[in-house]
């Protein structure tokens, strides 16, 4: 079974579904203009999967956003369509994420929002009988320590503006094991969930909120290429998923837009779970 194929309602009996709720006909979720008037947004991982939908989604909403990401083609196309400004940048270089913040900053008069959502997961990362030092390495400095340079260095321009949003891009393994491991992977996004508490509680009477988002598994380039390496471990995951389906990035960014929100003013340190049920699951439906 293919990824893409578990996007559909397994019982509708074709590509026909009954509309969610809040759904169009096109499937996409309706934003909520001008929640983000006046406010700048830099997101990280901007270029492509959840990433990408999440600068339009801010977009859409009102925001400037830049958007940040080493792949200059995909991101400053990104950038160009939400009508947003690009920044090459690889998230794992401290002075460049410096600069990063520095002359977003400077370009549009201060940061209000850090969505850190950069990461990587790749097919080195298995079993840790299997995964290297080297691809240990990676996916942590990517993935954890990226997270780490974001919030120290984006953090102090959100308290210059009196406060603002963080939303770091966790992932619902941060909180349950799996047979099919990815041990680093794992591992990296454990330490976003506690770095996200952690800061959470530090800034919270400073005005800077801090939420971890979790999402369950994606329909994104990154998860496509995984699993088209190996559509046994496709179909193992997809099976506990309660709604049968995996998520698609839209639905991912409506709740980061949420997170970085005045909609979730009394929200900070929190997880919040975007999995389709996985991680409150036992038995799934038939």
């Amino acid at each position: 079974m293919s990824p893409r194929a578990g996007s559909e309602d397994a019982g509708s009996g074709g590509n026909t579904r009954e509309l969610g709720l809040g759904e169009t006909e096109a499937g996409t979720r309706p934003v909520v203009r001008g929640r983000f008037s006046g406010r700048v947004v830099v997101v990280t991982g901007g270029a492509s999967g959840i990433g990408a939908a999440t600068c339009r989604r801010l977009a859409a909403e009102g925001a400037t956003v830049v958007v940040a990401d080493i792949d200059e083609t995909a991101g400053a196309a990104v950038a160009a369509e939400v009508g947003g400004h690009f920044t090459a940048v690889d998230v794992t270089d401290e002075a460049g994420v410096v600069e990063l913040y520095a002359s977003a900053a400077a370009a549009h008069g201060g940061i209000d929002v850090l969505v850190n959502n950069a990461g990587i997961s790749p097919p080195e990362d298995g079993s840790i009988l299997e995964t290297g030092l080297e691809a240990w390495r990676r996916v942590q400095e990517v993935n954890l320590t990226s997270v780490y340079l974001c919030c120290r260095h984006g953090i102090p321009h959100l308290l210059a503006r009196g406060g603002g949003a963080v939303v770091n891009t966790a992932s619902f393994v941060a909180v349950m094991g799996a047979a099919t491991s990815q041990i680093s992977y794992t591992a990296s996004k454990g330490g976003v969930l506690a770095l996200s508490r952690e800061l959470g509680v530090e800034f919270a009477r400073r005005g800077v909120r801090v939420n971890a988002i979790c999402p369950g598994p994606v329909n994104t380039p990154l998860l496509l290429e995984l699993f088209a390496k190996d559509p046994e471990r496709a179909a193992r995951r997809l099976v506990h998923v309660p709604m049968g389906r995996f998520g698609e990035a839209e639905e991912i960014a409506a709740a980061i837009a949420f997170l970085a929100s005045d909609d979730a003013s009394f929200l900070t340190a929190a997880a919040l779970m975007v999995d389709g049920g996985i991680h409150a699951a036992y038995v799934t439906p038939l």
